[in-house]
């Protein structure tokens, strides 16, 4: 994307809090109307990617597990980040695998997408998983999951009726349903 309509103008930038997830920064700006002003921005130093393994009866995979950030219990798609140097269906694979212990022998791309952009430069990737093989998970030490196999209509209605709203699981698992991929 090209910037050149930009109508802010970045007169000095600080970063404020960085880990090894985000780095937050205070932006000294001109707007667009020409007046000073500031922004705050989050960069996430990972990429979103999430995953819907398919089975070939139409069952897909959630996993639940306690969200720190907002104190709640969620369902959703497997998911995790992917660095940099990771490609976002590497990242889809491992995830997938970790989480569920299903490994798969097709993966089709559902797109990339900004998950907050008036705030975060965050990404996320979107794939759908089949040919599926069941086995064993390796979760990382931060995880304490639950793995729940439901039929892919009713994790649609999930969707649908507030029960699932981590936003990347919303838009795949719509995706699939628009595209009559289940």
């Amino acid at each position: 994307m090209s910037n050149e309509n930009n109508p802010w103008k970045t007169n000095k930038v600080e970063t404020v809090y960085s880990n090894p997830w985000i780095e937050v920064a205070h932006h000294d700006v001109t707007n667009p109307a020409g007046n000073a002003g500031v922004y705050g921005t989050v960069s996430f130093l990972n990429r979103a990617v999430g995953i819907v393994p398919l089975a070939e009866n139409g069952d897909t995979w959630l996993v639940g597990q306690y969200r720190f950030p907002l104190d709640e219990y969620h369902w959703e798609i497997p998911m995790g980040g992917a660095p940099k140097g990771e490609l976002p269906q590497e990242c889809a694979l491992r995830e997938l695998k970790e989480e569920t212990g299903l490994s798969a022998t097709k993966i089709t791309n559902l797109g990339r997408f900004h998950l907050s952009n008036c705030i975060t430069d965050e990404e996320g990737y979107l794939f759908v998983a089949q040919g599926l093989t069941e086995g064993a998970t390796d979760m990382e030490e931060t995880e304490v999951l639950t793995i729940k196999r439901l039929p892919f209509e009713e994790v649609f209605q999930m969707t649908q009726d507030g029960r699932i709203t981590d936003v990347l699981s919303v838009l795949a698992v719509t995706k699939i349903r628009l595209a009559g991929i289940a």
